[in-house]
């Protein structure tokens, strides 16, 4: 490929006020209008004036009316990053367990101790499980997110077996919960 095809990336921050696109007069409009949009939102104004002068100098053309370009530019902006802390799910108290499922709000108080109680049943399930299994997840309930290649070397075992065991291990600690729970409801005909 040629030097040509591949331009250089652009400088972190806005662009001079003589950048060609856009007038310097719109400067305090973009700064305004990013300021706005962040205002309660998933990004803050200088991310979002950032996103806008990088589409700029990806247009590479300067707008036909830049006072709605810029406008127009600020909303998408922002509404892709409201989209994507959307779809984020933090996940900062590692030692309380998994973030719970979306759609399943785990707010109330019979909530949160259903679900410790869920998860009491998990790590006293694990201990009973055959061969490795245990060590293993424990390695992967241990909180410090290990990568396979460190439970591998924990385990003795070679990188490529860290996934089929936990996929095996997790089906036994499935069979071990459900032979725990009994159906209320007997099978067969009932009289």
């Amino acid at each position: 490929m040629t030097p040509e095809a591949h331009p250089a990336a652009p400088p972190a921050g806005p662009p001079p006020a003589a950048a060609p696109g856009l007038p310097a007069g719109y400067r305090p409009l973009l700064a305004a209008e990013a300021a706005a949009w962040a205002l309660g939102g998933a990004t803050e104004a200088d991310d979002l004036e950032q996103d806008v002068w990088l589409r700029l100098l990806e247009a590479r053309h300067a707008p036909a009316e830049p006072a709605a370009w810029v406008a127009a530019q600020v909303r998408t902006a922002a509404l892709a990053a409201e989209a994507r802390t959307a779809r984020e799910d933090p996940y900062a108290d590692r030692a309380a367990g998994p973030p719970p499922r979306a759609g399943h709000g785990r707010h109330g108080v019979e909530d949160r101790a259903e679900t410790a109680v869920a998860l009491r049943a998990v790590l006293a399930a694990v201990p009973a499980l055959p061969g490795d299994c245990p060590r293993l997840l424990a390695a992967l309930l241990s909180g410090t997110d290990p990568t396979y290649r460190e439970i591998s070397r924990e385990l003795g075992i070679s990188q490529g077996s860290v996934g089929p065991l936990r996929s095996r291990c997790l089906g036994c600690l499935r069979s071990v919960l459900k032979s725990r729970v009994r159906s209320p409801v007997q099978r067969g005909s009932a009289r």
